[in-house]
């Protein structure tokens, strides 16, 4: 058993024959000479979606002898100048090529609006193993995609968060720098309902004061459109049950 408890929640994935796959939940840690960011990408068959609270990442990859090659966006979802782009621009596109090494992929690449600005990414992936059955929606589902989500605290408690959210057949999958969501959800007749697992994949060192250090468990419910989603939660933080209200707004098809 790993000697942190977290560690449980970092996955081998492995197809049959042994080879890699590129596939799940995964942290990713990017870099260029003007700094760092982190977010969260949700890889499935040949998409990559995800990203964090300012930002969204929208993408392709295809796999092929070993490498993984990869063609991905990124764009502003939510407008706050505390957030600043890795690029020093809002919205760009770069072009990768990566490996698997250990349980980790690594990436290199580029974009051609910023020719001789190198970039670099590690994507580690999580655990999926706690999230709650995925169910079919029924008629008219929520739609699937890649949501922003911006989360405000009710009954008087200051705060709140943003981050990204992939709905997908009953999945949720998402989170930002420093967490991680995994959930199921049902859907029709324009309302919908669900549970998820927020989980801090890296130490928030008090950024994030009302779920940093827990996992936390959440329910909600509430209505959609074509366009997104609303709802309201109750969160169980340790001994503490706090209520927010969450606003999707759909960004892309997942």
């Amino acid at each position: 058993m790993p000697a942190n408890p977290g560690e449980a929640r970092v996955a081998l994935q492995f197809v049959e024959a042994g080879a890699a796959m590129l596939q799940g939940l995964y942290k990713v840690e990017m870099k260029t000479v003007h700094g760092s960011r982190r977010g969260v990408l949700y890889c499935r068959d040949g998409k990559m979606l995800g990203g964090n609270s300012a930002f969204a990442f929208i993408g392709t990859y295809q796999e092929a002898e070993g490498e993984v090659t990869v063609e991905i966006s990124a764009m502003r979802h939510y407008d706050d100048p505390n957030y600043q782009p890795l690029f020093k621009t809002d919205t760009i596109t770069l072009s990768l090529k990566g490996r698997q090494q250990g349980e980790q992929y690594l990436f290199e690449g580029g974009a051609a609006q910023l020719p001789g600005v190198t970039f670099n990414s590690v994507m580690t992936p999580i655990s999926e193993a706690a999230a709650p059955p995925a169910v079919a929606s029924g008629p008219d589902g929520i739609a699937n995609g890649l949501y922003s989500i911006h989360i405000r605290m009710l009954d008087g408690i200051d705060g709140g968060n943003t981050g990204v959210m992939v709905l997908h057949d009953g999945r949720i999958r998402g989170g930002d720098a420093f967490f991680d969501y995994i959930g199921a959800y049902t859907s029709a007749n324009g309302r919908w309902k669900g549970e998820l697992i927020n989980h801090e994949h890296t130490p928030s060192q008090g950024e994030r004061p009302v779920f940093g250090g827990y996992e936390v468990g959440i329910g909600f419910s509430g209505t959609y459109t074509d366009d997104g989603a609303v709802g309201e939660a109750t969160a169980l933080a340790g001994k503490r049950s706090i209520r927010f209200s969450a606003v999707l707004k759909k960004l892309a098809e997942a």
